[in-house]
């Protein structure tokens, strides 16, 4: 298929699927947190309609429609130039009709759909509260790291008045907001059901927090083990490799 690119841009190849996607070398690439975000979501059920919250160049819509049976995801992406990439690589996967994604904000989603349109809603946002950490003058790259346009209570609240009763809600976050992140999941009647730890190594503090809640559930808590990505000597793990369908990556 004969896709256009722009200056900096570049086809990756997925290696799932025949799966690629289309990026830009200068903007904000997708990271291991969004393909274990897709691992971590690949049993939601059969002909459900998702939403993915932020979807950027829409590597989690495009890895969930590999490994799921979803009818339909729906991504979300307020940066033009990036909702343009994520439009393109649906139609190079020839995702068109399993794939849409529409250019805006989380904040005006209420306008858009009605309450409880979705079954699953899937998001990997902003992980820095605006004013904090290093800030990168770049402005895509400032959007898609900090609290920039819509922050974690946004995402929340706007994920339970899209979800349906007993909907599901998947997200990818960093250990040092899990406070916040269950205190207001439970403000907005999003039940934490899941969590996991990932850990770059075995020895070293947890560099991310997969978490699923279930809106108006009742309460229980399950811990998954931990996943680490690297071993001892720097390779990666077996359920690494066996995540990314023992694709040869590079290390972040």
């Amino acid at each position: 298929m004969d896709i256009k690119l722009n200056e900096n841009e570049r086809i990756d190849d997925l290696e799932f699927n025949n799966f690629k996607i289309i990026q830009n070398k200068d903007g904000f690439c997708f990271g291991i947190d969004a393909v274990l975000l897709s691992d971590f979501a690949k049993n939601i059920k059969k002909d459900a309609v998702v939403m993915d919250l932020g979807t950027g160049t829409g590597i989690i819509s495009i890895l969930l429609c590999g490994k799921t049976n979803l009818s339909k995801i729906v991504g979300v992406e307020v940066q033009n130039e990036v909702y343009d990439m994520a439009c393109r690589s649906a139609k190079l996967n020839n995702l068109e009709n399993k794939f849409e994604v529409i250019n805006e904000n989380i904040l005006n989603l209420m306008d858009i759909y009605k309450k409880g349109t979705f079954d699953v809603i899937v998001t990997n946002p902003p992980y820095k509260k605006i004013n904090t950490g290093i800030i990168n003058e770049e402005e895509k790259k400032l959007i898609s790291r900090h609290e920039v346009l819509a922050n974690l209570d946004d995402y929340i609240r706007i994920s339970t008045n899209l979800l349906k009763d007993r909907g599901e809600f998947y997200m990818v976050h960093r250990p040092d907001r899990l406070v916040d992140i269950l205190d207001i999941m439970r403000k907005y009647k999003i039940e934490p059901k899941e969590i996991r730890f990932v850990y770059s190594y075995a020895w070293a503090p947890p560099k991310l927090v997969l978490i699923k809640g279930v809106k108006n559930a009742k309460p229980f808590l399950k811990f998954r083990e931990n996943l680490y990505i690297y071993n001892d000597n720097g390779e990666y793990t077996d359920e690494i490799f066996k995540i990314y369908h023992k694709s040869k990556i590079v290390k972040e």
